[in-house]
């Protein structure tokens, strides 16, 4: 099955979610504390030295870009936005890379440690260690093509990690709709929220372990066959990830466009092509039909999912923010200051 925009049949749903998403970029930040221009005076070069190193770990690795941007995705689902992923276990306290969701699958450390070293060598202890998972959120999607946007900063280092949090909040590659729209709540995350940040799947890989169950599932192809557009897809699947075995074969989140920020993700899960479980229930569990409209809106109009994109990443990088006495400014991003 392909998917012809050329008559715009979606062109009201096009109208009212861009709307809706300008109604909400002109409203927020209102009422939130992080501010732009942060380090105006205190470490001018902050952002050049993260787009430095990212577009130089991003072209020595081109699936680095979607891993960091994974990590500030990991790091606020856990806790808030407060670096508390980057923590190394320390005493009694075990780090969240130690955790279901994260271990042997996170990655991105070593390119923030030396963002880390080289602002510490220019403004010593002033730079949070989540500030630069933010912004190197940002340069990942922009250096893959995708839009850019004002990072507002301010953020202060966690002085623990959760390990129980990671393995409770971080959302399942399995994860059904109802679990996904309650999962992103919990976070003060809506549906719209949901569904524009499930984009960031247009680039990266997936590990076998994580899309394994999808693959395999008899009644999930029970659903797709009858569209005659799932059997192919899935046979490649199976021949990289077979039912036991091979948990770290890895197979592109967009087999289209994979190293690139698009919305070929949407254009994938409306044709039953999305990796994960959680990918393809957005549009086969949503029975009242408003995200498969949303779902539709995005795969016509790719500056109406950027627009949608920007406006939740901002939004999510609020999570639970760590201000003033409640953090540190860490010197280095694995352990709390001694």
């Amino acid at each position: 099955m392909s998917c012809d925009f050329s008559m715009n049949p979606f062109t009201m749903v096009f109208i009212t979610l861009l709307v809706l998403v300008l109604q909400s970029l002109s409203t927020f930040g209102d009422e939130q504390l992080l501010v732009r221009d942060y380090y105006k005076e205190t470490c001018p070069m902050v952002e050049e030295i993260v787009r430095y190193n990212l577009q130089f770990a991003v072209l020595k690795n081109p699936r680095m870009a979607a891993s960091l941007l994974r990590l500030h995705f990991h790091d606020c689902f856990v806790m808030g936005c407060d670096a508390s992923v980057l923590l190394d276990s320390y005493g009694g306290m075990v780090s969240e890379k130690q955790a279901g969701p994260n271990v042997n699958s996170l990655r991105g450390f070593e390119v923030i440690d030396r963002i880390k070293y080289q602002l510490e060598e220019a403004c010593p202890l002033i730079v949070s260690c989540a500030d630069i998972l933010a912004i190197a959120a940002r340069d990942a999607v922009a250096v893959r093509g995708g839009p850019g946007w004002e990072v507002y900063l301010g953020r202060k280092d966690s002085l623990k990690a959760s390990f129980d949090g990671a393995n409770q909040f971080i959302p399942a590659p399995n994860s059904s709709l109802e679990t996904l729209i309650a999962n992103f709540k919990q976070h003060g995350l809506d549906i719209g929220d949901l569904v524009a940040l499930s984009g960031s799947h247009t680039m990266g890989k997936a590990r076998c372990l994580s899309f394994r169950q999808q693959i395999h599932d008899e009644s999930a192809e029970e659903h797709y066959d009858k569209y005659k557009r799932y059997t192919p897809f899935r046979r490649i699947l199976r021949s990289i990830c077979p039912k036991t075995g091979k948990d770290n074969r890895l197979a592109p989140l967009d087999f289209e466009t994979p190293a690139r920020f698009d919305n070929h993700y949407f254009l994938n899960i409306l044709e039953g092509r999305g990796l994960l479980g959680s990918d393809n229930v957005l549009v086969t569990e949503d029975h009242e039909g408003e995200i498969r409209k949303q779902v539709w809106a995005y795969a016509a109009h790719q500056e109406l999912f950027f627009a949608s994109f920007v406006n939740s990443m901002i939004k999510m990088g609020n999570i639970n923010v760590l201000y003033g006495n409640e953090g540190e400014v860490r010197k280095n991003c694995r352990f709390v200051n001694t």
